[in-house]
């Protein structure tokens, strides 16, 4: 779930240049969407995936040509506080009682839970749904960014934008589509939550939205294999934590571990220094 949040990040950091603090609460809105498709609807699993996919892009969409476009070329400091801003604004929007609600809300599971041992190890169907899951929508954006012609908009406008759009290339649907996409994401990331923890909240995205920023950093924030690498990481570390030590620094390890990575090289495992042009 980790990854599927920290591609987001790291896609439009990429592209933009920017810390889209926002996108753990696209990816509240993903679950509650999930939420009500299965507890109103009544919506199959792949459609609950599909719609909370589709409303969460459309959501980031927006964002983007309302709240990033016109700031696009305003110092960073400008989009940063602007992020941070369209965060809060999700959070207690969404948390009043004509949305959401600020209560807490058991997710309704839409397949009975199956458990089966293996070498004494017990999986269930849960596990199994959220590494097919993750497996198919990372294996989707490999192909969307390496085998499409959006994708190769997508690699040249964050490489250059400025050349890319002498070169043809429609900026601004391409920075917009990489919002979509990262946030199709997220959504999908959303549904696992729910799924996994079966509990939802307004104030359900920040944690999650933090330590996958994290892991995108760890990893190498710009760089999509970093930003698995890192979530794996981080999902061992907190694992081992969990097992070995106390679920109490669970939380703090992460972060720990980030600092110390930092330390020995800045840009992150697998991310490549910079250098800007003036």
């Amino acid at each position: 779930m980790y990854a599927l949040i920290a591609l987001g990040y790291t896609m439009v950091y990429g592209i933009v240049r920017l810390i889209n603090f926002a996108h753990g609460d696209v990816f509240m809105v993903g679950a509650f969407l999930a939420f009500y498709a299965v507890e109103k609807f009544h919506l199959s699993l792949p459609a609950v995936f599909a719609l909370a996919a589709g409303g969460s892009a459309f959501l980031a969409v927006v964002i983007e040509r309302l709240a990033y476009r016109p700031l696009r070329n305003a110092p960073k400091i400008a989009a940063l506080i602007t992020a941070i801003g369209v965060s809060l604004f999700l959070e207690y929007f969404t948390a009043l009682h004509q949305v959401f609600g600020p209560n807490y809300y058991a997710f309704p599971r839409p397949f009975q839970v199956v458990s089966l041992e293996i070498g004494g190890i017990t999986v269930t169907n849960i596990q199994g749904i959220i590494l097919l899951a993750t497996l198919v929508s990372l294996g989707a954006l490999q192909y969307v960014v390496y085998r499409t012609k959006v994708g190769r908009g997508m690699r040249a406008v964050s490489h250059d934008f400025v050349t890319a759009g002498l070169m043809g290339v429609n900026v601004n649907a391409v920075i917009s589509f990489t919002f979509g996409l990262g946030a199709a994401l997220a959504g999908v990331g959303g549904v696992l939550y729910g799924i996994a923890y079966p509990q939802i909240n307004t104030f359900m995205g920040v944690m999650p939205g933090l330590k996958a920023f994290t892991a995108a950093v760890l990893g190498g924030i710009g760089s999509i294999p970093g930003a698995v690498l890192g979530a794996l990481i981080m999902g061992q570390s907190e694992t081992m934590t969990t097992a070995y030590l106390s679920s109490t620094f669970r939380d703090g390890i992460a972060f720990v571990l980030l600092i110390a990575v930092l330390l020995w090289k800045p840009t992150g495992i697998l991310g490549k220094a910079r250098t800007e042009k003036v």
